[in-house]
């Protein structure tokens, strides 16, 4: 039989969620950013509702709605 090797969890690591140290406004604003290069057009992202979970997640409700701007072609 091959040798398995098992894999440890960092416990430590699992239990400090890193999301927590991000703003929402930055987390908004890189949506967005890649929203609008995936579409061609320029798009904002409103995030509401967080809820950051204990293992490094978190939920929350995001918003993506075209920007209007009649100046831009």
């Amino acid at each position: 039989m091959a040798d398995e090797k098992s894999k440890t969890i960092d416990v430590d690591k699992l239990l400090q969620n890193k999301l927590k140290g991000i703003s929402i406004g930055a987390m908004e604003q890189g949506i967005a950013k890649v929203v609008s290069e995936l579409v061609g057009e320029d798009y904002k992202c409103s995030i509401n509702d967080v809820k950051f979970s204990m293992f490094s997640g978190a939920d929350f409700h995001v918003k993506i709605e075209l920007t209007y701007n009649p100046d831009k072609d």
